[in-house]
């Protein structure tokens, strides 16, 4: 996250990429269920969709702690991740009605809380908040796969 990322294009690049990684998924799921040619698809989009899913929610609740966003906005935004495609329109939606800003809150406010505090740290250190993150995406990515795929 360099100092000149906005959380705006932040959510933007995670939700779209979300929605893509659903399209190639699909498709995989299309190839392996109704064509029988392979399953390869499932297996390498299944891991990229569910590495960007993880990046995903991570910024949403990032952009909840820093924009302020009720908990049912926070709710809205991570079932966005679940229905195929859903992330771009609820991006939008959160784009029009003003909950993305062009600045990090928390890299200018004095945070109040341990949520705030942690989240003041990883936008006021990009380098080191998107070390974070991808440590974050990949230890989560860890655990998922020692729980299972989904059923």
């Amino acid at each position: 996250m360099s100092p000149r990322t906005s959380p705006r294009t932040v959510y933007r690049w995670a939700a779209v990429a979300e929605a893509i990684t659903w399209a190639l998924l699909l498709t995989g799921m299309f190839l392996k269920y109704v064509t029988r040619t392979t399953e390869l698809g499932v297996q390498v989009f299944g891991m990229v969709h569910g590495v960007v899913f993880i990046a995903y929610c991570l910024a949403t609740g990032l952009l909840w702690v820093d924009q302020r966003w009720p908990v049912s906005r926070l709710a809205l935004g991570l079932g966005a991740a679940i229905p195929p495609f859903a992330t771009v329109p609820f991006e939008r939606w959160a784009e029009r009605s003003g909950l993305l800003g062009d600045t990090w809150r928390l890299r200018t406010e004095a945070p109040t809380g341990l949520l705030e505090g942690l989240t003041a740290w990883l936008v006021r250190r990009p380098a080191q908040g998107a070390a974070v993150g991808v440590v974050a995406v990949l230890g989560l990515t860890g655990v998922a796969l020692l729980v299972g795929p989904p059923v």
